[in-house]
């Protein structure tokens, strides 16, 4: 029995590639998965949100300070300056745009009239105005958490508007107040407002306090469609084993390196460029294919919008294909066999798959991982069908995902052609 135990574990130490798997891999994955969900506040991404005043009240100027002090938050009236030029503010328009372009999962719009009555602590008061919550649909989390913060910023910035609002109901219906009463509660008022002017005053609210101002939320993005979220998993998926199959169709070079098959070839008049550009394009043949595939199932069974989108498709497919093929013939270049192939393509791929949202979407992530997740194959892809399937954009807009995608299939050929030169000198 123990020398069973002996050789099994001499053959693990000589596979290098069972070796790494075995230990490497699992702690790559609990880091990574650890930074994502570990819960630190250091890791939790921040909400962007696009805030449109259109009261410039003192009570909706309050509500916008207060939502900018959140921590949780990213709030942005106006877009970012171009060459130092500053922006206009967001308007309504605008900022449904931006939401529907993907700058931001949700803009809030306070409209006209919310000072005059902000705060309401019932349903029976119709004459209240309503604040819109206009919302990407993707984005799960951030419309609920803006939901809250808002009643919880709504109590805290505007304390003295509660009082005032609370005495209106008092009079309303328990009787009013005598004169001497009166005098006391609008000076308490007084000076309350006073202590929240100089930002003195602190106040604690708990999780029973909500709905005091009226939110209505609206999809911009996603709320004509069938079954949205099919076309990100299935571009999730599919560029994920888009990698595994073009590495696994690149293994043929070692296969032919092996057998002797790859020195006839290159004494022809087949050069070592025209043969992996050959390699290539099969497997981006093989790669586009797969794609058409996993989106015809989805439109067959899942509903999939799939033939008013083809352009697109086709665009960010191609794209996407070429860019895994050259991918795949790299690592093949850098291996030496089928079972080293077998490893390395196995550790970076799954590592790519996490950090570039194959996974987990990247939106949810924090933003050092989203921003780490831009290095990726997957990101730059999944952003692409994005555009297309999800937000609808013209392929006009997938210049920078297909700018990326083809710099990154000329690069990968460039090293793989570079380190193929083994092959000749052998």
């Amino acid at each position: 029995m123990f020398a069973i135990i002996r050789t099994a574990m001499v053959s693990l130490r000589r596979d290098r590639g069972a070796l790494s798997l075995s230990f490497i891999l699992p702690v790559v994955f609990f880091s990574i998965f650890a930074v994502i969900f570990g819960g630190r506040r250091d890791t939790t991404p921040k909400i962007h949100v696009l805030v449109v005043d259109e009261d410039h009240s003192r009570a909706s100027g309050r509500l916008v300070q207060g939502l900018k002090q959140e921590g949780s938050l990213v709030v942005k009236s106006r877009p970012e300056p171009v060459k130092d030029v500053e922006q206009p503010e967001y308007t309504a328009a605008s900022a449904e745009i931006a939401v529907k372009e993907g700058a931001a999962p949700v803009a809030i719009i306070i409209p006209h009239g919310f000072g005059e009555n902000p705060i309401s602590f019932g349903p029976s008061d119709t004459n209240r105005p309503t604040i819109q919550l206009l919302e990407d649909s993707s984005d799960m989390v951030a419309p609920q958490m803006i939901s809250g913060l808002l009643q919880k910023v709504a109590m805290t910035s505007m304390p003295d508007l509660m009082a005032d609002q609370g005495s209106k109901y008092f009079d309303q219906f328990a009787g009013g107040l005598t004169r001497e009463q009166r005098d006391g509660l609008n000076e308490g008022i007084r000076q309350l407002r006073q202590r929240q002017e100089s930002g003195s005053a602190t106040f604690v609210t708990g999780s029973e306090a909500g709905g005091i101002i009226a939110v209505n939320a609206r999809a911009v993005v996603g709320e004509n469609k069938n079954n949205p979220m099919v076309s990100f998993y299935a571009a999730a998926i599919g560029v994920m084993f888009l990698l595994f199959t073009a590495s696994g169709a690149a293994g043929a070079l070692l296969d032919e390196a092996e057998s002797g098959t790859l020195d006839r070839v290159l004494s022809s008049r087949v050069t070592m460029t025209s043969l992996l550009l050959g390699k290539i394009t099969y497997n981006s043949l093989l790669a586009f294919s797969q794609l058409v595939v996993m989106f015809l199932w989805g439109w067959a069974v899942f509903k999939l919008d799939f033939w008013s989108h083809i352009p697109g498709f086709v665009v960010m497919g191609v794209c996407t294909a070429v860019a895994v093929a050259s991918f795949g013939i790299l690592l093949a270049s850098i291996c030496r066999t089928r079972a080293q192939l077998g490893a390395l393509s196995t550790l970076v791929i799954l590592i790519m798959s996490s950090v570039g949202g194959s996974m987990f979407p990247r939106f949810l992530m924090p933003e050092a991982m989203q921003k780490a997740g831009l290095l990726t194959i997957n990101a730059w892809a999944i952003d692409g069908f994005t555009k297309v399937f999800w937000r609808d954009e013209p392929i006009s807009h997938l210049w920078p995902q297909v700018l990326v995608l083809v710099t990154i299939a000329i690069a990968l050929f460039a090293i793989a052609r570079r380190v193929a030169r083994r092959w000749e000198v052998a």
